[in-house]
C-alpha cells in the first residue's frame, strides 16, 4: 500500500478540503440516522400515549425530525459540493506534478513509451484517482467513525444489542470489502491495463488509418480492436457481478440486523429492560446505520483499477532522466558561441523497450522553443538499433565531430538519412548526453547549464512546426508570455505572416486547429520563425524549415529565415542551395562523421556534396 501514502502526501495541499468533505459527509449520515430513529421512536410513543390516554410533549421530537431533513438535504449538496471541489483539484495538482516530472525524461526516456501510452497517464490514470477520496477515503473515514458513535450509542440501552450491531457492520464494513477487493483485484488490474491498450490501439489506427488501407491491414486491425472491447467487456462483467453480489449480501445483513434488533429487544420489553418507543427507535436505527458501510464493497472492489494507475504514474515519476541536471547557479558564458571537440555518441537500443514510432510526437511538440527533438523525427530516423534497451548500437550515430561557430558565424550541415544531423541538435539541446567530447557554450561546458538555462539561449525553428489548438495569438505568446501585441506585430512582419493574419476575420485570435490544420505548412512554419524571433535567443538551430515547400513558398520563407538569422549564431539543416550559398561553412556528415567541409562554391566540385544536393554537374 505504498502507493497510498505517497498519494496522500502529494494531497497535501488539499487535505483542508479533504477534511471538510469528510465532516460533511459524516454529518449527513448522522443526519439521517436521526431521522430514522427519532421518527421511528416518535410515531411508537405517539400510538403508546393514544393508547394510555397520556399527553407528551411532541414539539421537541418533531422540530428534531424537520432539523434532521433539513440537515440531511442539505448535507447532501454541500458533500457533494465539497468532496467534488477537493476531488478535482486533486486531479489539476496530480496533472501539474505529473507534467513536472514528465518533462526532464523528454525525449530520451520517453521513447520508450507509446505517445497513446502517456496520453492515458496523463488523463485516464490521473482520472481514476478520484475513486481513492470520494469512494475510499470518505466512506472509510465515515464508517469508522460513525460506527464507532452508533455502538457506544446502542451500548447506552443494551450491550447486547451493541455487539450485534457491532458484528453485522464489520460483516458489511470489513469482510464483504476484504472479500471484493480479493476477487475484484485481478479484473480491477486487467481493465486499467486493457483500456490502455486499447486507447493505443484506436490512436494508432486512427494516425495510421491511410497505411493500414495501402497495407490491406486495416481489416486485422480492427479486429485487434474488436478482441481488446471484447476482453475489456468481459472483466467489466465480471467487476459488476461482484459488485451485484455486495450490494445484495450488504442488504441482507442489514436486514438480518434489523430482524436481530428485533429478536433480542422484544424480550428486552417484555421484562421492562426497554421501552417500546426505544425498541422501535433503535430497529430502525440499526438499519439506518448500514448506509455508512454500503459504500465499502464496491470501494475496495475497485481500489485495485486506483492503485494499478497510480503504479502506471509512478512507474514515470521515478524514472531517472536520461541527462541529469546540474546543481548550483547557472553559469554566465562569455558569449554565444559554439565549441564542440571529438564528439560521440550512440543510442540506446530500443527493440526491447515498446518503442514503436511514438518518438514522432517529441519531435513537434514545443520544437520551437527548443523543448524537444527526437531522433526519430529527423533524418536520423534510422541511426538507432533493435536489440533491447539498455545496451548501445554497435555503430556510432556521431563519431568524432568537430565544429567551432563563434558568435555570429552561420554553419549549415549536409547528411543522407542517419547521418547524425538531427542528432548534433538533441546534444546541443541537452536532451542527451554525449558518450565522449566536449561541448563548451561561450566557454563553459554544456553540462553545467540546467536545462531550461541552456534552451532559454537556443531558439529552434523545425521542419515539423508544432502548432497547439488554440489562436495565433496564444501559439506565439508560448515564446514570450509578456510580450505586448505591437512586439507579436513586429516579429510576424519580419517573418512576413502579419499581412496575411491581419487578413483573417479574426485576426490573432484566429484558432488554428489541432496541429495547426487550418494553416498551410508555409504559414505555419513563417509562424513558428515569428515565435523564434519573439525569443530573442543568441543562438539559432533550424532543421530543414523549407523543406516540402513550393518554390514560390520556399522564397518567401527563406526571405524570412535570413532575416531571423541576422546577428544571430546559427546551424542549419538543410539540403536547399539558395540556403547553403548564404552559408560561411558547410559540413557534409556520412554515417557520423564529417566527409568534407568548406563553403558552397568549394564543396560544389567536391565528390559527395553535389549528389547530396540531387545536382547533375554533367548534365
Amino acid at each position: 500500500m505504498s502507493e497510498l501514502i505517497r498519494l496522500w502526501q502529494l494531497f497535501r495541499p488539499y487535505r483542508g478540503w479533504m477534511l471538510g468533505g469528510f465532516a460533511v459527509a459524516l454529518v449527513t449520515l448522522l443526519a439521517n440516522v436521526t431521522l430514522m430513529a427519532i421518527s421511528g421512536w416518535f410515531i411508537t410513543a405517539m400510538a403508546v400515549a393514544g393508547a394510555a390516554g397520556v399527553a407528551m410533549n411532541y414539539f421537541t421530537p418533531a422540530a428534531i425530525i424537520r432539523g434532521s431533513a433539513i440537515g440531511r438535504t442539505a448535507g447532501r449538496y454541500f458533500e457533494r459540493l465539497i468532496t467534488h471541489e477537493a476531488t478535482l483539484r486533486q486531479l489539476a495538482g496530480l496533472r501539474v506534478w505529473f507534467y513536472r516530472h514528465l518533462e526532464p525524461l523528454a525525449p530520451a526516456r520517453l521513447m520508450e513509451y507509446h505517445s497513446a501510452d502517456l496520453l492515458t497517464r496523463i488523463r485516464a490514470d490521473i482520472d481514476a484517482l478520484d475513486n481513492l477520496y470520494v469512494r475510499v477515503m470518505v466512506p472509510v473515514l465515515v464508517a469508522i467513525t460513525a460506527g464507532t458513535a452508533f455502538f457506544v450509542f446502542t451500548a447506552l440501552f443494551d450491550l447486547g444489542l451493541a455487539l450485534l450491531l457491532l458484528g453485522m457492520l464489520m460483516i458489511a464494513g470489513v469482510l464483504l470489502p476484504w472479500w471484493g477487493h480479493r476477487l475484484g483485484k485481478e479484473p480491477g488490474r486487467r481493465i486499467v491495463e486493457i483500456q490502455a491498450e486499447l486507447r493505443q490501439a484506436g490512436i494508432d489506427g486512427t494516425q495510421g488509418l491511410s497505411e493500414l488501407l495501402i497495407y490491406g491491414a486495416a481489416d486485422s486491425h480492427a479486429r485487434r480492436l474488436d478482441a481488446l472491447s471484447r476482453a475489456l467487456v468481459v472483466e467489466q462483467e465480471r467487476m459488476s457481478q461482484l459488485t451485484g453480489i455486495a450490494q445484495a449480501a450488504t442488504g441482507l445483513t442489514a436486514n438480518l440486523t434489523l430482524w436481530g434488533m428485533l429478536w433480542l429487544g422484544i424480550p428486552l420489553v417484555h421484562d421492562g429492560s426497554l421501552a417500546p418507543p426505544q425498541l422501535a427507535m433503535l430497529a430502525l436505527f440499526s438499519l439506518a446505520t448500514f448506509e455508512a458501510v454500503a459504500p465499502l464493497p464496491m470501494a475496495f472492489q475497485q481500489l485495485e483499477s486506483t492503485l494499478t494507475a497510480a503504479r502506471r504514474l509512478f512507474a514515470i515519476v521515478d524514472t531517472e532522466p536520461a541527462v541529469p541536471e546540474p546543481t548550483g547557479p547557472a553559469p554566465q558564458p562569455k558569449d554565444s558561441g559554439l565549441v564542440i571537440n571529438g564528439l560521440r555518441f550512440r543510442y540506446p537500443n530500443k527493440g526491447a523497450s515498446g518503442v514503436d514510432g511514438s518518438s514522432e510526437d517529441f519531435s513537434s511538440a514545443g520544437s520551437e522553443t527548443g523543448r524537444s527533438l527526437s531522433p526519430g523525427a529527423g533524418d536520423d530516423a534510422g541511426a538507432g538499433p533493435s536489440t533491447g534497451l539498455g545496451s548501445t548500437d554497435e555503430r556510432l550515430t556521431l563519431d568524432g565531430i568537430d565544429l567551432e561557430l563563434p558568435p555570429g558565424r552561420r554553419v549549415a550541415i549536409v547528411g543522407a538519412t542517419g547521418s547524425g544531423k538531427t542528432t548534433l541538435f538533441n546534444l546541443l539541446l541537452r536532451f542527451w548526453a554525449p558518450e565522449s567530447g566536449t561541448i563548451q557554450l561561450g566557454g563553459v561546458p554544456l553540462e553545467q547549464f540546467p536545462g531550461e538555462d541552456l534552451r532559454s539561449r537556443i531558439a529552434l525553428v523545425s521542419q515539423h512546426t508544432h502548432l497547439f489548438d488554440t489562436s495565433i495569438r496564444e501559439n506565439l505568446l508560448i515564446a514570450a508570455p509578456d510580450a505586448p501585441q505591437s512586439l507579436l506585430e513586429q516579429a510576424c512582419e519580419t517573418a512576413q505572416i502579419h499581412s496575411f493574419i491581419t487578413e483573417l476575420p479574426e485576426g490573432y485570435d484566429t484558432w488554428v486547429g489541432e496541429t495547426g490544420v487550418r494553416l498551410s505548412g508555409g504559414q505555419a512554419r513563417r509562424i513558428a520563425i515569428a515565435r523564434a524571433l519573439l525569443r530573442d535567443a543568441p543562438i539559432l538551430l533550424l532543421d530543414e524549415p523549407t523543406e516540402g515547400l513550393d518554390a514560390v513558398t520556399e522564397r518567401a520563407l527563406m526571405e524570412a529565415v535570413q532575416r531571423l538569422m541576422a546577428g544571430r549564431t546559427v546551424l542549419m539543416i538543410t539540403h536547399r542551395p539558395v540556403a547553403l550559398a548564404q552559408m560561411d561553412e558547410i559540413l557534409v556528415l556520412d554515417q557520423g562523421r564529417v566527409i568534407e567541409r568548406g563553403r558552397h562554391a568549394e564543396l560544389i566540385k567536391a565528390p559527395t556534396y553535389p549528389r547530396l544536393l540531387g545536382l547533375d554537374l554533367d548534365a
